[in-house]
């Protein structure tokens, strides 16, 4: 619906001249410029069934930064149907708004604050239930999209032009958009996740939707859980950006490429292999970051 196929680019990367694979990244940041990556992959389906049962609203749930709360009300406003934020923590309603809940309601979303109670048990609490009573015919996306029509736009990734590579990397969150790409690979091609939680249980996540299964989940690379980030990480990202033009965000692919660049020093790759690592987007996650960053010393995301 939104996705314009053209900017998507696959590019070459040379750092590792010394070791006998190539490695390539598939620019998903580049498909829309309001709503970039796998979150637009996400929402394409979802959008287009929203429209066909004319919901009144697509409501949806994140934390304060989410980035799918920012890229479904940019979707939203584009296509014209109204949006709906339900946000994890109801001490932020009277807290100046961070820049995704700023772009967020200037992309006309309205936004509820729920307690972080309410927030855990979603459509099962009273209190996010009222919410979602208020509206006529609301139709619902999950927190970070993931459901069955996110992971058929997330199979769309791959296509003929990705058939010649033999590993392909994808960042997890979720588990949807690596669901996708597993659906839509060659059985002769290994799907690596590069987990940015940690712990194992995204695995059992990603065997309810995967219908393959030629792939693996690397947990070794999460730099201590979700959002977290130390100097390693950060100059590895601002190094990266500055010999190859490509920025990366430290939540995921920051953390999946860190992982790749490791694992092809360590050998892990077969000899001569071709890499292909998605970059997810989630560019604009950075501002915020390195707001978290500069508060703690630390050295800023370039």
């Amino acid at each position: 619906m939104l996705i314009n196929k053209q900017k998507v680019i696959t590019q070459k990367v040379n750092w590792h001249n010394n070791y006998s694979v190539d490695l390539y990244i598939k620019r998903e940041d580049l498909i829309h410029n309001e709503v970039s990556g796998n979150k637009l992959r996400k929402l394409n389906f979802n959008l287009q069934q929203a429209k066909a049962v004319n919901a009144s609203e697509i409501i949806t749930f994140g934390g304060a930064f989410s980035n799918h709360v920012r890229a479904t009300a940019a979707a939203g406003n584009i296509i014209g149907i109204k949006t709906v934020g339900i946000i994890r923590g109801d001490e932020l309603a009277e807290k100046t708004r961070n820049s995704t809940l700023r772009f967020a309601e200037r992309n006309e979303m309205l936004l509820f604050f729920v307690t972080r109670s309410a927030y855990q048990l979603k459509e099962k609490s009273k209190e996010i239930q009222d919410i979602i009573s208020q509206f006529k015919n609301p139709f619902i996306v999950p927190e970070g999209g993931t459901n069955a029509l996110a992971i058929k736009g997330c199979e769309d990734i791959l296509n003929d032009k990705t058939e010649k590579f033999d590993y392909v990397c994808c960042p997890v969150g979720t588990g949807g958009t690596i669901s996708g790409i597993i659906n839509a690979s060659h059985s002769s091609q290994q799907i690596i996740g590069f987990s940015a939680l940690k712990g194992t249980f995204l695995k059992e996540d990603i065997s309810r939707f995967a219908k393959k299964n030629n792939w693996s989940l690397n947990t070794d690379y999460h730099f201590g859980g979700y959002a977290k980030i130390n100097e390693d990480l950060i100059n590895f990202i601002n190094e990266f950006k500055r010999i190859h033009d490509i920025p990366l965000e430290p939540i995921y692919t920051g953390k999946m490429l860190f992982g790749i660049y490791d694992l092809i020093k360590k050998g892990y790759f077969r000899p001569n292999s071709k890499i292909l690592a998605i970059h997810t987007g989630g560019l604009q996650g950075i501002e915020g970051i390195n707001q978290k960053l500069k508060q703690k010393k630390l050295p800023l995301i370039l």
